[in-house]
């Protein structure tokens, strides 16, 4: 991450001073303030409603001596143990329940102790797909390959008092509603290519969670680079 760098959260309000210890603590890698280096998605992610505007919040944000997890540097696996211990999960077999409990004791990072961390955003659709992985539909590389076809990129995420002391207030965008549709349509297009696409395809040399939980498969395995 460059020292200093524009960050944008999306919102129904302005935001000058984001408040630490505020937000939800099931959101992706739980309690924090979630910005995104990208104009547009901010924007989308901005309008909750068809007939509701939105705002754009936007701070420099500087990070020189901060300890940042970045979580889209990691194996898809760490990011898979941080989103399940977060998000409400339904595990529907023993499969799901025994994939939980070992990427939890395999892949999961002491992610709370960072002051920054920065992933692949989950929206909905993109749960659904770590779901698909966890009940073993599809293959880790296909997984890695799903989360990229909405384009969601990277999000910021910070965790500390010291990461919200660094965001500086700059300016707040007012966004049309207008944005909400082409939240929809991306969504509904990455949910498109997975189920027509990525979903219907087989590899028997790509790598389900029966076989890394057969393999016993660790963080610093090379065959998950």
């Amino acid at each position: 991450m460059d020292n200093v760098i524009t960050l944008y959260h999306g919102s129904d309000h302005v935001i000058e001073t984001p408040l630490y210890g505020g937000g939800k603590r099931n959101n992706d890698y739980g309690q924090g303030f979630y910005c995104t280096a990208d104009l547009e998605l901010a924007k989308e992610w901005s309008v909750y409603a068809i007939d509701r505007e939105g705002f754009v919040n936007a701070y420099e944000f500087e990070s020189t001596g901060l300890r940042i997890l970045n979580l889209d540097r990691e194996s898809i696996l760490t990011w898979i143990a941080v989103l399940l211990n977060n998000r409400q999960f339904e595990m529907k077999g023993n499969l799901a329940r025994a994939a939980f409990s070992y990427l939890s004791e395999n892949f999961l990072v002491d992610y709370e102790s960072y002051d920054v961390i920065t992933g692949w955003r989950a929206d909905d659709s993109y749960f659904a797909f770590a779901g698909d992985f966890i009940n073993g539909a599809i293959s880790v590389q296909q997984l890695e390959r799903a989360v990229k076809l909405g384009n969601l990129g990277v999000q910021y995420v910070m965790k500390s008092r010291e990461s919200f002391r660094r965001l500086t207030f700059t300016e707040a965008i007012p966004v049309s509603s207008a944005y909400f549709e082409k939240r929809m349509r991306r969504d509904q297009e990455a949910r498109n290519s997975y189920l027509y696409g990525e979903r219907e395809m087989f590899d028997k040399n790509e790598l389900f969670i029966t076989d890394i939980m057969r393999q016993e498969l660790k963080r610093d395995d090379a065959r998950l680079q």
